[in-house]
């Protein structure tokens, strides 16, 4: 999934020169939290409600009037993203510098605005969870074709995989988070055991006198 499949495109924006108390009222507007800030109709910088409320607040050591100018209080030169950069790279750079949004720009035009809930958003569609699904998760050794070997087992079940999503958590393994056409994970874990997989979940059931 690439960050143009779920940017916000047009982009609601504001120039340099208007004043807090207009682009707090069109963020209420438009619902959003989130503003670029554009001068000579390129992008100069990005304001938040949180910018905005801090500015004028009584607490901030010298607030500003609701007449200043956003370019007065906007960071600068904000990070960007392009259309054509994965999603989940799009997460990365967010989540690494702390921000909660990437203004999309193509070459030095302004075409959308990704956030923190589009990304959410993505994490759900990529994962299978806008359909019914169950869930599996298997640790598998890093040897060749464990992965191959557990989504052809699942094949010859006749269940379908939606999605599939894997890291590391431990040194010689990586854990698998499947999503598959049926709620009836806990034969197929079973069968899964059975060749000799990890099953973690849905776990063993709890069998009792």
């Amino acid at each position: 999934m690439l960050v143009r499949e779920i940017m916000h495109s047009p982009v609601i924006s504001v120039d340099a020169q208007t004043s807090l108390s207009s682009a707090y009222a069109a963020m209420h507007r438009h619902g959003i939290r989130h503003l670029p800030v554009l001068s000579g109709g390129k992008l100069a910088g990005i304001v938040t409600d949180r910018d905005l409320r801090l500015a004028t607040s009584a607490l901030h050591p010298s607030p500003f009037p609701a007449d200043a100018f956003v370019e007065q209080i906007m960071t600068r030169d904000p990070i960007t993203a392009a259309p054509l950069d994965p999603v989940e790279e799009a997460a990365r750079i967010m989540l690494s510098r702390k921000i909660g949004c990437l203004p999309v720009m193509e070459g030095d035009e302004l075409v959308g605005i990704v956030t923190g809930p589009d990304l959410l958003d993505a994490i759900v569609r990529l994962t299978g969870l806008t359909r019914p699904t169950g869930r599996l998760a298997v640790r598998l050794s890093n040897d060749s074709g464990e992965l191959t070997r557990l989504t052809s087992l699942i094949d010859r079940q006749g269940v379908s995989i939606y999605s599939i999503l894997s890291y590391h958590d431990r040194e010689d393994t990586t854990k698998v988070i499947l999503r598959v056409n049926t709620l009836n994970t806990r034969t197929l874990a079973d069968s899964l055991r059975t060749e000799g997989f990890d099953v973690e979940w849905p776990p063993r059931k709890a069998w009792s006198n």
